[in-house]
């Protein structure tokens, strides 16, 4: 069992809540307890986790966990703010939690993460009285890599299970395609029709001069009037960082990041500022 710091951020959120308990010498049975192997079993039952931990007793003790579970309508809003997000999308396909997944959940009035300890039920059987026993607690420390190894373990204990997230979203992905796609189509046929239309009115009337090219028909090689055009700044904030996530440098890692960062929104708001001077210029030619 891995117990070092450097792990994926979605997990070490989760072990840096359960450090947040106050009684830290039942937090260092705890981990003892799961670094010496007395969680004999731990398996995902739909929303809930069950667990067989061997404490003192001669028999283990059986406890579970769960969180609150979000309504059917919940997760369609959610799935839908997914979706309308391709990196999103793209990371989750890959088995990565997205680093600012929350912004999805607290869109709809939700989180993913639990925020206290409190939002966590539990229940052991055995004599302790205390809300996290030490049995409890090296369950949580053990789900820390099972979240590492599955971030999907998260959505299942709110109440989607990887599969039919992943099928729902490709659902939504695949009709958003579908319907540039019949859009895209239905121009084409459109334009086919006035192409033709047009074709015949020529041929009608016996008037094709030998220098047009009715293949070149709709060409238009003229300077578009300044003011049908308008420029604006990308519509996401996200740029290529965001795609690759964060690197790994050490401690410079943080440093490194944030001039990247002001690299990237410096050419942005460059590029932008130039586009836009560049359209006056012409308007002003024109």
């Amino acid at each position: 069992m891995n117990l070092q710091s450097d792990k994926e951020w979605w997990t070490q959120q989760w072990i840096d809540l359960l450090n947040s308990y106050r009684f830290k010498k039942r937090l260092e049975r705890a981990r003892n307890y799961a670094r010496q192997g007395n969680v004999l079993s731990l398996k995902f039952k739909e929303q809930r986790i069950i667990a067989q931990v061997q404490g003192t007793a001669p028999e283990p003790y059986k406890l579970s966990l769960w969180l609150d579970t979000f309504s059917d309508e919940d997760w369609n809003y959610i799935i839908q703010t997914l979706s309308e997000r391709a990196i999103f999308t793209a990371k989750l396909l890959a088995g990565e939690m997205p680093q600012n997944i929350e912004e999805v959940f607290a869109a709809n009035g939700l989180r993913l993460f639990p925020f206290t300890l409190e939002e966590i039920h539990s229940r052991c059987d055995c004599p302790d009285k205390a809300r996290v026993c030490k049995h409890i607690a090296a369950v949580y420390y053990l789900l820390g890599d099972r979240f590492s190894d599955d971030p999907f373990l998260l959505f299942q204990l709110r109440g989607r299970t990887q599969e039919k997230i992943l099928a729902e979203l490709r659902q939504k992905r695949g009709q958003s395609e579908y319907e540039k796609a019949t859009e895209t189509e239905q121009i084409k046929s459109e334009k086919t029709q006035e192409q033709q239309s047009v074709t015949n009115s020529i041929y009608a009337t016996s008037v094709i001069p030998e220098n047009i090219k009715l293949e070149q028909i709709w060409e238009y090689n003229q300077q578009l009037d300044s003011s049908l055009i308008v420029i604006t700044p990308s519509p996401s904030n996200e740029t290529i960082l965001d795609v690759l996530g964060k690197i790994s440098l050490g401690a410079s890692t943080d440093i490194v990041m944030d001039y990247f960062q002001k690299i990237y929104q410096n050419i942005s708001q460059q590029a932008v500022i130039t586009a836009l001077k560049q359209g006056e210029d012409e308007g002003d030619n024109a």
